[in-house]
């Protein structure tokens, strides 16, 4: 008994002399700090950045013109192949003429007749004319007879009645000479619209443009002011309308009086750079529907990209704000805080800033407040991150 009382606690103090021993030894070591995480950064620029608009838009023809023949008949022959571009003036369709042209000649012999009548005519007018002047001075011969009592006054009577006579038969011709030329003018009218007619004939394009389907083949009989035979639109210029907000609209009159708002069309998988153009109408009323209002925009169109009825992505350039910090978007992470990005800080740890952003262009946004010009701010990588981290920048 007295061996183990002595046993014992040597025992004891010679664990706890081993554990005094061991215990130094893994302070000493301490946990192995995590690596730096690798990142992509960029710098925050300061420049200025376009204020715009985006939205939807379609192509719309900058004249549309379904043609139709002012005249009935049978088409003898088409001019063009579908989807032809054309230019006004091009002859498209040809009518049958042949009885336009009999119609001309018709009323061409009916003023070659009227003509003749009417220098028939005049040759009476002056035959009856030279009647009117022998009988006047009869007259006037025979009331000075009878003053005298050389002749009865029945035989003064008898020739006044004859003179009055052959002045009617003035006016009667007269008034057929009258009759004959309103007649000669209507024939010349007549052939005026006939010929008018003829030239119905060939259907010429009214615009310059591009042709749709033809909707009548040659061969088939059409009627005048109805058949439809094929729609031209012009695309050189061409329009494209699109909506926006009416919150924008004090802005946009604004610009609009200053000068012409620029307008960028981008059409979807087309790797061409924008289209551009400028806005030219807006409608006179907002749309209480939809709280849009509407509006146009010209572009030149001189490669034809743009065609009637396509979609396109529209930018609307309202001002260039000066002075703006900017950031590629992929910088930016939300949160239900808000906003925020990661700034990578001088001894290359990360910080989360919240900011407030402005408007963004393509893929850079503007940074209103938060972050200032000249710090790096984390593009790619960010999941792997939390506030105070090590970071390895690219």
């Amino acid at each position: 008994m007295r061996i183990w009382k002595f046993v014992i606690p040597a025992a004891g103090a010679l664990l706890m002399t081993g554990c005094a021993k061991h215990e130094p030894t893994a302070n000493a070591a301490g946990n192995p700090a995590p690596p730096a995480v690798t990142v992509k950064v960029a710098t925050a620029a300061v420049r200025s950045m376009p204020v715009e608009i985006k939205t939807i838009g379609k192509v719309e023809a900058f004249a549309s013109v379904q043609l139709k023949a002012v005249i009935g008949g049978t088409i003898t022959k088409a001019f063009f192949t579908e989807g032809d571009s054309v230019k006004k003036g091009d002859l498209l369709f040809e009518v049958d003429s042949r009885a336009y042209v009999e119609a001309i000649r018709q009323w061409e012999a009916n003023l070659a007749r009227d003509q003749a009548l009417q220098k028939q005519s005049e040759a009476q007018l002056a035959s009856a004319q030279a009647q009117e002047a022998f009988y006047g001075m009869q007259e006037k011969r025979y009331a000075d007879l009878a003053k005298q009592g050389i002749v009865s006054q029945e035989q003064a009577d008898q020739a006044g009645v004859e003179a009055r006579a052959r002045r009617t038969n003035v006016r009667a011709v007269q008034a057929a000479i009258d009759s004959i030329k309103a007649t000669i003018r209507a024939d010349e009218a007549a052939i005026e619209n006939a010929k008018l007619n003829l030239s119905y004939c060939s259907v010429r394009a009214p615009i310059n443009g591009r042709t749709g389907d033809m909707r009548i083949k040659p061969g088939n009989v059409i009627k005048a002011n109805e058949t439809e035979l094929v729609t031209i639109h012009q695309v050189q210029p061409a329009y494209v309308a699109f909506t926006v907000p009416e919150a924008k609209l004090i802005t946009l009159r604004r610009r609009m009086k200053q000068g012409g708002l620029t307008v960028s069309a981008t059409i979807p998988d087309d790797t061409l750079p924008d289209s551009k153009g400028t806005i030219t109408f807006m409608d006179n009323s907002v749309d209480p529907a939809t709280g849009t209002i509407r509006l146009k925009a010209t572009f030149p169109n001189a490669e034809t990209r743009l065609w009637t009825g396509q979609f396109v992505n529209v930018r609307v350039l309202l001002e260039e704000k000066a002075n703006s910090v900017v950031v590629p978007a992929a910088a930016l992470q939300n949160s239900q805080a808000g906003n925020y990005v990661y700034v990578v800080t001088a001894a290359q740890t990360v910080e989360m800033r919240p900011v407030v952003i402005g408007t963004r262009a393509d893929r850079e946004i503007a940074i209103d407040k938060g972050l200032q010009g000249g710090e790096k701010v984390v593009v790619e990588g960010q999941l792997r991150l939390s506030p105070g981290m090590k970071v390895k920048a690219l």
